[in-house]
């Protein structure tokens, strides 16, 4: 205890000799701060106007190290494709929701910040990051200066990012029927997903090999792939399907869906596929 007091009186001796020998140093006349406002680009404004002001999103596509995986490989996505990118977020995500969930579904539930990376994120086990959810408030996309505004494949994989993310946004409001989900399918989930076939996972009742990590991303990956696939496009995956048990399993996990979107937010689930389709094509043929 005593020396623990002594540590103390030093402190604040050094502490009243640093403030004292300051009242003699000559002070500033003028603040050194630099209050000037940036100036904004065309880019900002627009970001702006169909971003912060109607959903509160602010969206960071000038490199800062500390919103991005140091560890990794990556860079700034060039200026001239942000805009490009933000605009099927726009068109296909937000433009969507708020049609048929309302003017305020997306103001109400939504991220507050998209982080915006040009290259790839890789990772050791050679699959491919193309989104992070932080907490709900924060999706990082990557891969931005490769999208093709023009290439279906590119669009869905690119908005598929957002789709899903935003599904576990929503789980977080309001939690789906875990249990009823486990039941479904109670085995197949496993942590190296990333070496399993599509065909193969679907044969055991799941939409992709990525839903097999767990029930959560099941759920995500179940919503956003039907969001992404036209009404034709996912019978076609069904018809492909030939386990009748694994075909079974998805259609069970498709009706959980559906409900869980008419209970938890009275949003028609197949009219907001149909809108998403409808602006996919918009932005595709633009």
């Amino acid at each position: 205890m005593k020396l623990l007091k002594k540590y103390k009186l030093v402190v604040l001796g050094a502490v009243v000799l640093t403030f004292t020998g300051c009242a003699h140093e000559d002070q500033p006349t003028e603040s050194q701060l630099n209050f000037e406002q940036p100036v904004r680009t065309d880019l900002d404004n627009w970001i702006i106007t169909n971003y912060t002001n109607p959903y509160n999103i602010e969206v960071r596509y000038i490199w800062n190290q500390n919103t991005v995986d140091n560890t990794r490989y990556l860079f700034p996505p060039t200026v001239e494709k942000v805009k490009p990118a933000l605009e099927i977020v726009k068109k296909i995500w937000l433009d969507s929701y708020s049609t048929i969930g309302g003017a305020d579904f997306v103001k109400k539930i939504a991220p507050r910040e998209f982080v915006l990376v040009g290259g790839v994120n890789l990772n050791s086990t050679g699959t491919i990051t193309l989104g992070l959810a932080e907490g709900g408030q924060r999706i990082s996309l990557f891969q931005v200066d490769y999208i093709d505004k023009k290439s279906r494949a590119d669009v869905s994989e690119f908005i598929h990012t957002i789709q899903h993310e935003y599904v576990h946004i929503l789980n977080q409001t309001k939690p789906f029927d875990e249990q009823a989900w486990a039941k479904v399918t109670p085995s197949g989930y496993t942590s190296s997903w990333y070496v399993e076939s599509v065909s193969t996972s679907r044969e055991l009742g799941f939409i992709t090999s990525y839903a097999r990590l767990n029930i959560f991303e099941d759920f995500a990956e179940t919503a956003s792939m039907i969001l992404l696939s036209s009404k034709a496009e996912y019978a076609a995956i069904l018809a492909g399907i030939t386990s009748a048990t694994g075909k079974a399993a998805i259609q069970k996990k498709e009706a959980i869906v559906v409900q869980y979107y008419r209970d938890a937010f009275n949003v028609d689930f197949y009219a907001l596929r149909d809108e998403a389709q409808k602006n996919t094509d918009a932005v595709i043929n633009n």
